[in-house]
């Protein structure tokens, strides 16, 4: 059993950690409390002490007077010496004089004035011979001398260093502490006893559960590979689009095997001073191996791991060699000392090879977002602790939310909670559950007043959209029309699919041109015009439109190839041939103009349909599945 990790009392270290024993984040963060106050104590103390120090080497012992006071001691015969430069007066008195202003009656002896522009220098040089004023050569009061003046200028700047290096070698020493001095915010670290992520808390992915199942296995049972002289894999790799999981997926590794948690972004290894993410990493591979067997995760490590380049720009390699550091450590695990390395990006393709060869991160899983049963386990995860009422059909649901990642379901369950509480019921409803995901769809209402004309062109826009959606073979369903404005859209068309899609025909795209371009062609069939309300539209009808040509190959004049990259690593103009680019573009065209020939052509054919659906629109302002296939008269293909 590995020897408990005594608890760290430096918080600006850039990882949280979970599950490690002796940790106790209410007692660090007091010291880091007690830390700072001591801190402020020294530096006031320090400018306290350096402004005494400038003042008891600069205060001469002279008392400035007026001029007036000088003449008036000067004809009282008070004036014992006097020495003169410039518009300066110096000298002392034979009998002391009172501190003007003083309270307590302060009396001084050196004075000095400065004699006006205005005066009679032979009236005053006679006065001063007259009264036997002895005229001193050098000044009354001495200044400081050069060693002096540096001392006093360069004292303070020493002593604010020096403490500022002792502070930052009592944070952890080197340039990591002296980061942490330089304002790095503490992390949060997380608690043990507040509760382990386990698989419970995850849904739908069991494909990746299964990968990880056996890094789980590894924590828990090491010493049964160790006799078998069986190797786990130094690192996973979670790959996939953000709000799949793969934080909580890490998390839940950690929780089921039991183990402790090291948990950090990659970016805030990346400090202005180079040097310190290399530093943090050593650290951070350190504590974890104190307490393995452990986990250590890295989220977004695209941040300081993608593919390096001969030319640095700029010529700061921070980013670089805080990845050499993380390659030197990950290399340097011995087969059997516990630590396993987690990682995820949402670009898995811009990473390093060195990063994601064998030995390193040798296992990438792909996470994606989840089918249609994993969205129900999903909403079932998070609506757990919200008491629900007779009429939710969590299935129901989730066959209308394909795409959907946990974190967008997460946040649906939230709104629909938020929604009940605003209503003041003690239940959450089916109808909150759906207003909730009309709004993460569609978009917020607005409170906006349109002419009478303005939303009869936009009944009719949407009504196009609807219509051909549900006349075109194969097309997405129907789920709701509105002309209620959301978000920044005067009316919305919702259509989505029965089942998840993981792959398109051309039959299929052709209809998702059709329907998009419903809108603009209702507009050309009733008004004969045509508005810019088809904006949108148009962006989609053109991204789908250059992916079948110039990535899926469903183009003959373009053949069989991918002319164009989908990273968008490379400008268009610059990613094929000239000719090839002028190809792509006539063929885009002719798509699109045969798609909107014939969606003109079938709302021609269905006029009456047609309007049917704008008057009710404008009737109801917004139609569900079953009221917008009966008004339009065809009978609905949804599946369950």
């Amino acid at each position: 059993m590995a020897a408990p990790v005594p608890p760290r009392h430096d918080l600006r270290s850039p990882w949280r950690s979970e599950g490690v024993p002796g940790s106790s984040p209410t007692q660090d963060g007091r010291r880091s409390r007690n830390g700072c106050l001591v801190q402020i104590v020294i530096f006031l103390a320090i400018y306290v002490a350096t402004g005494f120090l400038y003042n008891g080497m600069h205060g001469d012992g002279t008392t400035s007077v007026d001029y007036t006071v000088f003449t008036a001691q000067l004809d009282a015969g008070n004036v014992k010496s006097v020495y003169s430069r410039g518009s300066q007066i110096q000298g002392t008195f034979k009998k002391p004089g009172t501190v003007p202003g003083s309270t307590d009656k302060a009396t001084y002896v050196r004075f000095k004035t400065y004699k006006p522009a205005f005066t009679d220098d032979d009236q005053l040089w006679k006065e001063i011979e007259q009264k036997k004023v002895l005229v001193s050569a050098s000044p009354v009061a001495q200044g400081p001398g050069l060693g002096q003046s540096l001392l006093v200028s360069l004292l303070p700047t020493v002593l604010l260093i020096g403490v500022w290096v002792f502070v930052a070698r009592k944070a952890g020493g080197g340039l990591g502490g002296m980061s942490g001095v330089l304002g790095r915010k503490p992390p949060k670290q997380v608690e043990a006893e507040q509760g382990r992520t386990s698989f419970a808390d995850v849904a739908g992915i069991d494909e990746v559960q299964d990968e990880l199942n056996d890094v789980v296995d590894f924590l828990k049972r090491p010493d049964a590979y160790r006799r078998m002289g069986a190797k786990m894999p130094r690192g996973v790799l979670l790959a996939g689009p953000p709000g799949t999981g793969k934080t909580l997926l890490a998390r839940a590794v950690a929780g089921e095997a039991g183990v402790p948690f090291f948990s950090a972004s990659a970016s805030e290894f990346i400090e202005m001073i180079v040097g310190v993410g290399a530093s943090r990493v050593r650290e951070l591979f350190t504590e974890a191996r104190k307490v393995a067997p452990s986990i250590v995760f890295i989220d977004e490590i695209d941040t300081i791991g993608r593919a390096r380049t001969g030319a640095a720009v700029g010529g700061h390699d921070e980013r670089e060699q805080t990845l050499n550091q993380i390659l030197t450590e990950m290399d340097g695990f011995s087969a059997f000392d516990g630590v396993v390395v987690v990682a995820a990006t949402n670009r898995a393709e811009i990473l390093d090879v060195a990063l994601t060869r064998p030995g390193r991160f040798d296992r990438v899983v792909t996470v994606s977002p989840p089918d249609r049963t994993g969205r129900e386990a999903i909403l079932r995860i998070h609506t757990r602790a919200m008491p629900l009422a007779p009429d939710v059909d969590l299935a129901q649901v989730a066959r209308t939310t394909p795409g959907m990642t946990g974190a967008e379901l997460a946040n649906l369950a939230n709104e629909a909670a938020l929604l009940a509480v605003k209503r003041d019921r003690p239940r959450g409803t089916g109808h909150d559950l759906t207003d909730a995901l009309e709004k993460v769809q569609l978009g917020a209402q607005r409170p906006l007043m349109m002419p009478e004309e303005e939303r009869r062109r936009t009944a009719y826009h949407e009504s196009g959209h609807a219509l051909l959606g549900m006349l075109q073979p194969g097309a997405d369903p129907v789920r709701k029309i509105t002309i209620v404005p959301r978000g920044r859209a005067l009316g919305v068309t919702l259509s989505t699919p029965d089942s998840d899609k993981y792959a398109y025909t051309e039959e299929y795209l052709h209809g998702r041109i059709i329907g998009a371009l419903g809108g603009m062609a209702a507009e050309q069939v009733v008004y004969g015009v045509i508005t810019t309300g088809a904006e949108s539209d148009l962006e989609h009808v053109t991204d789908i439109a250059r992916a079948m040509v110039a990535r899926w190959g469903m183009s003959e004049r373009v053949g069989r190839l991918s002319a164009l990259p989908n990273d968008g690593g490379q400008a268009y103009g610059l990613s094929a041939a000239p000719h090839t680019l002028d190809v792509i573009d006539g063929e885009m065209r002719r798509i699109v103009d045969e798609c909107y020939d014939e969606a003109c052509r079938k709302l021609r054919d269905h006029r009456s349909q047609l309007d049917a659906l704008a008057h009710a629109l404008l009737e109801h302002e917004t139609l569900d599945e079953a009221d917008a296939y009966r008004i339009a008269g065809v009978m609905s293909l949804t599946k369950d």
